[in-house]
């Protein structure tokens, strides 16, 4: 009685498990490409461009500041019409910007829009698509710009990203914040791990992401970026700008990368308060939309990216991992019941513990490249 609980207990543990075992491998084992030492793509190769809705803040303001560090060859500032006025006048206030940066509007707040009304306007190899909420390390763009050097291949590097702490935060904040970090810790160890293996990643986030430009500027990628439906054709999608273009690479054959290294990591803001549930919900709605996209739609991921399949895609499909952990143990349970007390004792005792590690381990290598432990610090 006890053999079909069993199967069926290995079944979904080696399922559940097995990307963690392998990623885990992939990740420590992972190397970022570095920079060259003579470069042919400088600074005055990268146009920026930020797709802001109110056009103007003191996040938006540094964000400015520390990309005009990294000495782009231009800034494009994307707002709304209605926020030009305020606009112009943050901008006038930055003295070091007006020769280096040029301002556009659209009339309805649309973040696709927004990005195809500045994109035509590049007149330099790569595009680098940023929030206005960031903020750059100052050794930023040698860094990103180097697999594009290494390779022709790839058609877009991502960087890793870190929570800016919050100045003098509230227990909430902190435990928000802690929140916070968590989720991208987490996610940078996704992604790097399933670059490491077959070059697959759930999402180029768009909070700092670098494309050759001539992919941004197709035409044929221009009508789909503005005209992607969903359901059929029943919606017109103006979400899941990255998700999008994340697909766009793997359909059109380019390879995509992610900096994993201190001197790639962008630090950005998450909202550190109970609006944090908002943003994992519409980040789950978009992961939904674009994964089954993928899988089941365009289709190319099964060949040219199995592993991220398994590893990323088909967690769409899964249950959430607390009903799997209550599975797992009700099948332990089940299927080691007749082993007598002992055993069943210890066979238990092991599960929780691979449960209770398997939580946390993903967070092991968090300061390996980071002296201050961002995350940690956050709480």
């Amino acid at each position: 009685m006890a053999f079909p609980f069993m199967r069926a207990f290995v079944t979904l543990f080696l399922y559940r498990y097995t990307r963690l075992v392998f990623n885990l491998f992939s990740f420590w084992s992972f190397k970022p490409i570095p920079p060259p030492e003579n470069p042919k793509l400088t600074s005055q190769d990268v146009t920026v461009i930020i797709p802001s809705l109110e056009g103007c803040g003191d996040e938006l303001v540094e964000t400015i500041r520390t990309i005009l560090d990294n000495q782009p060859f231009e800034l494009l500032l994307v707002t709304i019409e209605a926020n030009r006025t305020k606009a112009e006048r943050m901008l006038s206030a930055m003295p070091a910007s007006k020769s280096r940066i040029r301002l556009f509007t659209v009339k309805h707040p649309n973040k696709r829009r927004q990005m195809t009304e500045a994109i035509p306007e590049v007149r330099t190899a790569i595009t680098l698509l940023a929030d206005d909420d960031v903020s750059w390390p100052r050794t930023l763009l040698p860094w990103i710009l180097a697999p594009f050097e290494k390779d022709e291949k790839y058609g877009g590097v991502v960087t890793c990203q870190r929570l800016r702490r919050a100045i003098a935060p509230s227990l909430s904040q902190r435990v928000w914040g802690f929140l916070g970090a968590l989720y991208l810790e987490r996610r940078n160890f996704d992604c790097g791990a399933t670059t490491h293996v077959d070059g697959g990643l759930p999402c180029m986030s768009g909070r700092t992401v670098a494309y050759r430009t001539r992919i941004l500027q197709n035409e044929a990628f221009t009508y789909a970026f503005t005209n992607e439906e969903w359901w059929w054709g029943k919606y017109q999608l103006n979400a899941d700008d990255d998700n999008f273009i994340t697909r766009w690479m793997v359909s059109h054959g380019w390879e995509t990368y992610m900096q994993y290294h201190p001197e790639a990591e962008v630090l950005t803001t998450l909202e550190d308060n109970p609006r944090f549930l908002k943003q994992c919900a519409r980040w789950s709605r978009s992961n939904w939309r674009s994964n089954l996209t993928s899988m089941f739609h365009e289709k190319h991921i099964w060949h040219r990216q199995p592993w991220s399949a398994y590893a990323v895609h088909l967690t769409t499909l899964s249950p959430p991992a607390f009903l799997g952990d209550i599975l797992l143990v009700w099948l332990c349970h089940k299927a080691t019941g007749s082993w007598g007390e002992s055993f069943h004792d210890q066979s238990m005792t092991m599960l929780y513990l691979w449960i209770f590690t398997s939580k946390w381990i993903k967070l092991l290598d968090v300061c390996r490249h980071d002296t201050e432990c961002g995350m940690f610090n956050s709480f």
